[in-house]
């Protein structure tokens, strides 16, 4: 009986001390510095997968965790940019909140384009893969072209 109250003492006390933390607002800079380090992800995962497609380097056995990675951090890409995120220190254009229903139509794109890349990823087929691969890396091209503003700007 001890065991089963101090469990629910603890539990409790956790609560008490995360409740506050979960229920407070992120903050737009902390979510624009989460959002680079989600985007930088997805390109480091990308660039990897791409050096293993491409034969650059040899480590196809790790190919499907980039792709896993690639398909976890692409499923919800719209709920980077929330509201009042548009500020400061991002590349993101200002076309990603006026022209929402686009930006989310491209990012479901990417979503997709991702899923079906781990799909042929775990066919094996080489063909089938590089043709994946560059689709994925299309769409995401596609949004970065009218959604991120250039390095230079």
């Amino acid at each position: 009986m001890q065991v089963k109250t101090r469990s629910v003492l603890a539990i409790g006390t956790v609560l008490a001390i995360l409740t506050p933390v979960l229920l407070h607002a992120a903050e737009p800079e902390d979510i624009i510095k989460y959002r680079k380090n989600m985007m930088k992800a997805i390109g480091a995962h990308m660039a990897a997968a791409g050096a293993i497609i491409q034969g650059k380097v040899d480590y196809k056995s790790q190919l499907s965790e980039h792709t896993n990675a690639v398909q976890a951090l692409t499923w919800d890409i719209p709920g980077l940019f929330p509201k009042d995120s548009d500020f400061g220190d991002t590349q993101a254009k200002d076309e990603v909140w006026s022209n929402r229903a686009e930006f989310e139509k491209r990012a479901q794109t990417v979503k997709v384009r991702a899923e079906a890349f781990a799909k042929a990823v775990k066919t094996g087929n080489p063909q089938i893969i590089a043709t994946d691969f560059k689709q994925l890396g299309e769409g995401c091209k596609s949004c970065h072209d009218d959604f991120r503003k250039k390095e230079d700007n």
